[in-house]
């Protein structure tokens, strides 16, 4: 009868009952002790049936196993892979909602535009605006325009005016000496 090792090894051939007499008592004690010593490697069998016990590498249980750490090697370069496709969608998407706001601003300035230009139709509208634009008078009225010129009104006052102020960039003061109205 012939089994397969659980690495994939060849086929490990069982000792007959009559094969366990000629390997003396200590191969008499691992047939008794079950198939455990039986799908052991021969060498290690060997080691066991003498009595010494060898153990070349010592078990790391707080370590990651050769499979561990390749998982997470491919986990990062998928990670690494999609981070850019990522970051352009989510820009795109915040292209789109920005241009969807600029629509929704426009519309609102369209409509005012339009409630604008329903004004100007009607005839009383543009009497009053030309009123106060160009300060038009229906006959026997009296224009009143406010002068809001304050050297014109400390002139009349008997006031010095207060001398105009000093600029203070570069620019400023070049501009000042190729003004001719500037003092």
């Amino acid at each position: 009868m012939q089994r397969r090792q659980p690495g994939g090894q060849g086929p490990v051939r069982r000792p007959r009952d009559g094969a366990r007499g000629a390997r003396g008592s200590a191969g008499a004690r691992a047939v008794r002790e079950g198939d455990r010593s039986l799908s052991r490697p021969a060498a290690a069998r060997r080691a066991a049936a003498a009595g010494a016990a060898k153990r070349t590498t010592a078990p790391n249980p707080n370590g990651l196993t050769g499979r561990a750490t390749v998982l997470l090697i491919v986990l990062a370069v998928l990670a690494l892979g999609y981070a850019y496709p990522v970051r352009v969608y989510l820009t795109q998407l915040a292209e789109i909602d920005a241009l969807q706001q600029s629509q929704l601003e426009q519309a609102d300035r369209i409509t005012g535009l339009e409630r604008q230009a329903e004004k100007w139709k009607d005839d009383e509208y543009i009497k009053a605006q030309v009123r106060r634009r160009f300060f038009w008078v229906h006959p026997g009225q009296t224009p009143l325009v406010p002068v809001w010129d304050e050297h014109a009104a400390d002139h009349d006052a008997g006031r010095q005016p207060a001398p105009p102020p000093q600029p203070t960039t570069w620019y400023g003061s070049v501009w000042s000496r190729l003004d001719p109205a500037a003092p």
